[in-house]
């Protein structure tokens, strides 16, 4: 009897065990803060460059309604944009969002303004017409759909993810699709760091928060890496990696760095307009930027993201996707791939990098 019994007794344990063990497992997902670098004309006026959000177990019914992904598919890319037919936000697959295909097999190595608008076109009719046929395109004084696909062939990309959970994730789809989607976007006050770091908010509360140092009060997209960076050092359960998506050659010069308001204010012209409305501000900032603003957010050797290793962003190691599905966003059966354990801890060891600067 009490053989029979310690048997059972076994039998539950290793159940519990397993249980727990494809619970853990099923209840983590990824996400990525994406730091994206300023180019062209308007890169030069304001050297802040771009942010948005890559959420991993995300997906997008519409590009302005999200929901839980299926097995195979890769989630999307999320910030809030300007000049696309009134929305404050729009949700794009995150190939797609990159390199403006629907399959990884698809990516080109090299491209040039031709082919780029090509690429362009045919995923505006995959992915954007359900936001009407007449949706601005875009140009260099107004934002439009051309802003949303094909990314990585207007700059490099440095993607900060950190691990979430699926209620976190529930969570976020829930208030964004409940929430009124029309456009709040304000360059100084409301822009697409404003957006992250609500974002970021959700997963990690009362944690990024607006400072009036060294950005005159904005918030700017080093800013919200650099307090992401910060806060994961003391959070290991973070398990944040960093990583590099390199700008495909070919169709633009080479992105710029990011810097924060304080910075471009010994490299550009920007804070000229802060200087003539109140001097002894911008010398405060100039100050604040010699004694603490020259802040590291990047490690001098970040992992590099190509197509055939999305998946080091997409999961952690071990982590089922199909990247040649990345681009639909409907049910599919997935192939099995694996991250690199020794690219992820690579990945991990630019946040160490960073904290022995700062320490």
């Amino acid at each position: 009897m009490l053989t029979l019994r310690c048997k059972r007794a076994a039998a539950f344990a290793l159940m519990a065990l397993a249980v727990l063990a494809f619970s853990s497992t099923h209840s983590q997902a990824q996400a990525a803060l994406l730091l994206e670098e300023p180019y062209g004309f308007f890169g030069a006026l304001n050297p802040t460059g771009h942010t948005a959000i890559y959420l991993a177990r995300v997906c997008a019914e519409t590009p302005v309604k999200l929901r839980s992904c299926e097995p195979g598919e890769m989630g999307v890319v999320i910030a809030r944009y300007q000049g696309i037919a009134g929305y404050d936000w729009v949700a794009i697959p995150l190939i797609p969002y990159l390199y403006s295909v629907q399959t990884a097999t698809e990516i080109p190595t090299r491209v040039d303004h031709k082919l780029v608008e090509q690429l362009r076109q045919r995923s505006h009719e995959a992915n954007l017409l359900s936001l009407g046929e007449n949706l601005h395109e875009g140009s260099i004084y107004r934002g439009g759909w051309k802003q949303l696909v094909g990314v990585a062939y207007e700059r490099r990309i440095f993607a900060f993810r950190f691990e979430t959970t699926e209620e976190q994730d529930d969570t976020l789809i829930e208030r964004l699709n409940n929430a009124e989607n029309r456009t709040k976007f304000h360059l100084l006050f409301n822009n697409c760091a404003d957006f992250s770091r609500a974002i970021l908010n959700i997963y990690f509360p009362q944690t990024f928060k607006r400072n009036f140092f060294p950005d005159a009060g904005m918030t700017t997209p080093k800013q919200v890496a650099y307090k992401l960076v910060r806060y994961a050092r003391k959070h290991d359960e973070m398990h944040l990696a960093i990583f590099e998506i390199r700008q495909v050659p070919g169709y633009r010069r080479h992105s710029n760095s990011n810097k924060s308001i304080a910075e471009s204010l010994s490299t550009t012209a920007y804070a000229v307009p802060i200087a003539l409305a109140n001097p002894y501000i911008a010398g405060g900032l100039f100050a604040d930027y010699l004694v603490r603003g020259r802040f590291h957010v990047l490690p001098k050797h970040p992992l590099i993201l190509a197509p055939d290793n999305l998946l080091a962003l997409t999961g952690s190691p071990g982590a089922v996707q199909n990247p040649d599905n990345a681009g639909a966003q409907a049910p599919s059966a997935a192939s099995s791939g694996t991250v690199d354990p020794q690219a992820t801890a690579k990945a991990n060891s630019g946040l160490r990098e960073i904290k022995d600067k700062h320490e």
